[in-house]
């Protein structure tokens, strides 16, 4: 919901389709929003709970941390113990693992596009007036794809109208139909509905790579050490030829419906919107972890990753920082405006090795009228990379990728811009964060194929290994040891850093993209990357509707279920927290 009080103050509480509870207050100044505030307003924890627990079973805990990325919170988990612990892992597993982390950002990022950002752009009840000849023509115009015909679409309206004549709208219900923001007409807005539908019944589909190589999804199973998935191409409780066959068709699906379908329709409604490629950036800063390793390199080497690890100030393409995860000067997170205290004093910042999740903050809480912006306002931290707010997620990734010379980026980026028509510049906005995502799943998509032929090829060569048992039992390992395991989810940035002592995890800390984007403002001040986003050339055509907030906060994908840990050990509540 949203409204405008005495006080300027329009508040959007929860944010909907996104992961979590998320609420933004937006302080106006006659219809442009002059400053914006985020607030994580969910509580829940595994971070507390993992702490005298066995490292080798912490993945299966942290991958809880969320019930949309469990996949990535599981790999950074294991990787961290690894890291800890100086494993190293088969060319196999590394190859299987960035098979399964590129078909979470495939099936991830085309469900964001369709399910959660394009109602943001596409005005549903309008489909309902489109010409169904007028649509075939406008999408065979776009991509050869074979579903295009007038009836197609045809049958696609019908099945909406029947939605609409039978009161059951489900999601599309109560939304801003209408509203003069919205700028397809009736046909594009056909096609993309047509299109969401469509989505629904492929992500089913490329979804079995996890359960393939995981045994389940969501929350696949994953092992220290390597991969749980053998190979044996005569065993059917393995990986056999049936099974790698069925890997390489769900790839083909996957590049299939990005290059015919998911690509052209980001280029043709984009092509709509090229004001909002001057608004939404906010920081100008952005930060990659960096993954993708080459197989038999692993993370030892980040020379060998497909996503390099760097960061970028003020929009400086010419100049990547080197960014060090062990360093306790860069990466440093804050509390002055969260609902946490830190042993030492509220307005300290600590690496995540020494990390801590407690209660001792007394200060205001919820309930709320408004959020209390001048104390604590979130359940989310505040992470500074050498004292800079950061923006991560797939535009910091394309903006790496393209300063670092990759050339699929580059030519990806420049036929985009030259496309829509638009300046270098509109890279850096709402509209160049969604292109990005879009670009980057195009290019994960094309690497798959990649890495699945090197999968088949060490496995005619009689490489079929994808466990490492050394260092497997604990009486092997240091009385004291910590690692991080990092990695690039699909929303951004992700690690889990871990202390061992006396074989038992001591401390557990995990800083998510979401953390990064979605936090509150720190001791200096300084906004997160949603706050300086929404502050970046923002008006408000009817703050009763706020569909402009929701355009680019819906742009980063939030994860807040990610984003906040806390917990009482022993699953006791302790606090409620209600939305009026």
């Amino acid at each position: 919901m949203s409204n405008n009080d005495g006080n300027e103050r329009v508040v959007v509480d929860p944010i909907t389709r996104i992961e979590g509870h998320l609420r933004i207050e937006a302080q106006m100044n006659g219809d442009k929003i002059e400053s914006a505030y985020s607030s994580g307003t969910m509580v829940r924890g595994i971070e507390v709970i993992l702490q005298g627990r066995d490292p080798r079973d912490a993945w299966a805990f942290a991958q809880r941390i969320c019930g949309v990325c469990t996949l990535v919170h599981g790999m950074a988990s294991i990787r961290s113990v690894e890291d800890a612990l100086d494993y190293r892992i088969p060319p196999n597993a590394e190859l299987i693992r960035n098979l399964m982390n590129g078909a979470q950002y495939i099936h991830d990022h085309v469900m964001h596009f369709y399910h959660l950002h394009a109602l943001d752009w596409v005005d549903v009840v309008s489909a309902l007036s489109a010409d169904p000849k007028a649509t075939s023509d406008l999408a065979q115009s776009l991509s050869n794809y074979p579903k295009s015909s007038p009836g197609y679409f045809s049958d696609m309206q019908k099945k909406l109208k029947d939605f609409v004549e039978a009161g059951q709208l489900g999601i599309f219900a109560k939304a801003y139909w209408g509203h003069p923001a919205y700028k397809l007409p009736p046909e594009a807005n056909l096609m993309a509905v047509a299109h969401y539908l469509e989505a629904l019944s492929w992500q089913r589909d490329v979804a079995k790579l996890h359960a393939i190589f995981g045994g389940k999804n969501p929350h696949p199973n994953f092992v220290v050490g390597g991969v749980a998935s053998p190979i044996d191409l005569n065993s059917d409780s393995a990986i056999n030829s049936k099974r790698l066959s069925q890997i390489q068709d769900i790839i083909n699906q996957m590049r299939v419906f990005v290059d015919q379908v998911y690509i052209p329709d980001l280029l043709a409604i984009a092509g709509f919107y090229k004001d909002w490629g001057s608004r939404g950036e906010g920081l100008g800063n952005f930060l990659t972890y960096g993954d993708f390793p080459m197989a038999g390199k692993g993370m030892s080497d980040p020379s060998s990753f497909m996503v390099p690890p760097g960061a970028i100030l003020n929009r400086d393409l010419t100049t990547v920082h080197e960014v060090d995860m062990n360093d306790p000067s860069q990466i440093q997170e804050f509390v002055s405006h969260s609902w946490y205290d830190y042993n030492g004093g509220k307005h300290q910042g600590l690496h995540p090795y020494d990390g801590e999740t407690n209660l001792n903050y007394t200060g205001p809480k919820p309930p709320y009228q408004h959020l209390d912006v001048d104390q604590s306002y979130s359940w989310l931290k505040s992470p500074r990379w050498k004292g800079h707010s950061m923006e991560v997620g797939p535009l910091s990734r394309v903006l790496m990728l393209y300063a670092t010379g990759n050339e699929q980026a580059k030519e990806l980026v420049n036929l985009t811009l030259n496309t829509l028509d638009v300046p270098v510049t509109a890279l850096f906005s709402t509209l160049g964060r969604t292109a990005a995502r879009g670009l980057e799943t195009k290019i994960f998509a094309d690497a798959m194929q990649g890495w699945y032929d090197d999968l088949i090829a060490n496995i005619k060569a009689g490489d079929t290994r994808t466990f490492n048992e050394v260092l497997w039992e604990p009486s092997s390992w240091p009385s004291q040891a910590r690692g991080v395991g990092y990695m690039e989810a699909p929303r951004g940035g992700l690690a889990h850093w871990i202390v061992i002592e006396n074989q038992k995890i001591k401390n557990y800390q995990a800083v998510v993209p979401s953390t990064w984007n979605a936090g509150p403002r720190d001791q200096n001040g300084q906004p997160g990357a949603y706050e300086a986003a929404l502050q970046d050339n923002h008006t408000l055509h009817d703050p009763e509707q706020p569909v402009e907030i929701l355009r680019t906060i819906h742009s980063f994908d939030p994860c807040i279920a990610c984003a906040v840990h806390l917990t009482d050990p022993d699953g006791e509540e302790l606090t409620t927290v209600k939305v009026r």
